[in-house]
């Protein structure tokens, strides 16, 4: 992965930068995922299967394993 890597996480995480959630990035045509509170381990995917996960968690289709 070339050049900085801007990380983001969701604003529902907490009011400050404390708050440990997932984040995401975007680099080289990748979209990377990584836990906050263990920032070397890195999940990579594409635009296409982030889509179709973001559809699922919307639908409520993950729910459960939120409860």
């Amino acid at each position: 992965m070339s050049g900085n890597i801007t990380w983001q996480k969701s604003s529902f995480s907490g009011p400050d930068n404390n708050q440990n959630c997932v984040e995401l990035a975007e680099a080289d045509g990748q979209i990377l995922l990584r836990e906050s509170d263990a920032p070397g381990t890195i999940i990579t995917t594409d635009r296409n299967n982030l889509r179709a996960f973001l559809a699922g968690v919307k639908a409520g289709e993950f729910d459960h394993l939120a409860n």
